[in-house]
């Protein structure tokens, strides 16, 4: 039988060194982005127990998460799928601080099955979060961080969708739908499945059923809240969801903005404002985000909350592949003057190799293209040549 113990799971993948240092450097400028704001790094843990991690509010990762028993304590355990619960545990539990406060974080993640075609099942998930602060404001300042982390990746987004989860949530329980209709309703409206939505909603009195219809219709530029308002009951948390989207648009006019009122992702997590940036060069969004109100109480303490995340595998692979300076090869045998002569270069933010003996002809492939010459008392760097 053939050794296959260099095979992976499906879905998960190694980093190879290029594709490794592109996503590093991304994470430098996203982390150094977000500390120029005022936010401030955690570390949660990869392991938590399970009522943690997904919490009452977590139907939309039961699923996508991997769960174990711990063997000290014989409870059920799970690795994180998402971040953000456990840092909404540090603002709430921990922290526990009194006015508002900035977080942002970088890990890897661990999903059950890939979110979507060539996804990975363990992206590498960066974000920010701002608890503590109830108006739109915090909205805004999470959708111009995500824009300008983005263009410091030299990743721009093409187009931002903002949509509000009240008008949805208004809707459905003015319908008075039993829960599994409701399920079945929400996922027609997510695939924007017309036929299916005039089905499920057969039985309800106008205006709502009007509105239910009118929803996967209700998208595009600004022009797609003014037919929501005149399409959609005038339903006092509607009004205000749309006044909400209207104040963006307003305040984010200089980013590419579109609206959606029918893409309920994250509707069992999110409690107002979500969005979602695109790129070109992917149909799947590349970040992710939006209010989530209360969900700390869980933990002890409720606080008003909005965030975003990316993934930094996916946002790697879709910027240019930045050029690699070559190495220094630093020949056999080595010597005081010769590692005072290496550090000076580092210091001057080269990369320098110690060229080990026996290996003459593979420092190429070591990423090497230039050599240290020793002439006398004086030190030149020539360019390598090997076969």
């Amino acid at each position: 039988m053939a050794n296959r113990r260099w095979l992976l799971p499906e879905a998960i993948e190694d980093v190879l060194p290029r594709d490794a240092a592109r996503i590093e450097a991304m994470r430098r400028w996203i982390l150094d982005e977000f500390a120029a704001h005022g936010f401030e790094m955690v570390m949660p843990p990869l392991l938590e127990y399970v009522e943690s991690l997904v919490g009452e509010r977590g139907q939309d990762l039961d699923l996508r998460t991997f769960k174990l028993v711990d063997q000290l304590s014989g409870r059920s355990m799970a690795v994180r799928a998402d971040i953000t619960p456990q840092v909404a545990r540090i603002d709430a539990h921990l922290l526990n601080r009194r006015g508002v406060t900035r977080l942002c974080y970088c890990g890897s993640v661990l999903h059950t099955l890939p979110a979507g075609f060539n996804a990975t099942r363990e992206p590498i998930q960066i974000g920010a979060e701002i608890y503590g602060h109830a108006g739109l404001e915090a909205d805004l300042e999470c959708i111009r961080l995500l824009a300008s982390s983005m263009r410091r990746c030299e990743v721009a987004a093409t187009r931002i969708d903002l949509g509000h989860v009240a008008v949805f949530r208004a809707l459905a329980r003015e319908a008075r739908l039993d829960p599994g209709a409701e399920k079945d309703l929400f996922a027609a409206l997510q695939g924007k499945d017309v036929p299916s939505v005039r089905e499920l909603v057969s039985g309800v009195a106008d205006p709502v059923r009007s509105g239910l219809l009118a929803l996967p219709e209700l998208y595009g530029d600004r022009s797609a809240l003014d037919r929501a308002a005149k399409l959609l009951p005038d339903h006092s948390e509607i009004v205000a969801a749309l006044a909400d989207l209207r104040r963006l648009a307003d305040a984010l006019g200089d980013l590419p903005l579109s609206f959606d009122l029918a893409d309920l992702r994250g509707y069992h997590y999110h409690s107002g404002v979500a969005f979602a940036a695109y790129c070109a060069g992917s149909p799947a969004a590349v970040a992710l985000g939006g209010r989530y109100d209360d969900f700390g109480r869980v933990y002890g303490r409720g606080r008003p909350a909005t965030g975003f995340s990316m993934d930094l595998r996916a946002l790697a692979g879709l910027s240019a592949p930045t050029p690699v300076r070559g190495a220094i090869a630093v020949p056999w045998p080595e010597d005081d003057a010769l590692h005072a002569e290496a550090e000076r270069l580092r210091a001057l933010g080269e990369r320098v190799v110690l060229a080990l003996p026996g290996h003459d002809g593979s420092w190429r492939e070591a990423g090497c293209d230039r050599i240290l010459v020793r002439q006398g008392d004086q030190w030149t760097i020539e360019t390598l040549r090997e076969e």
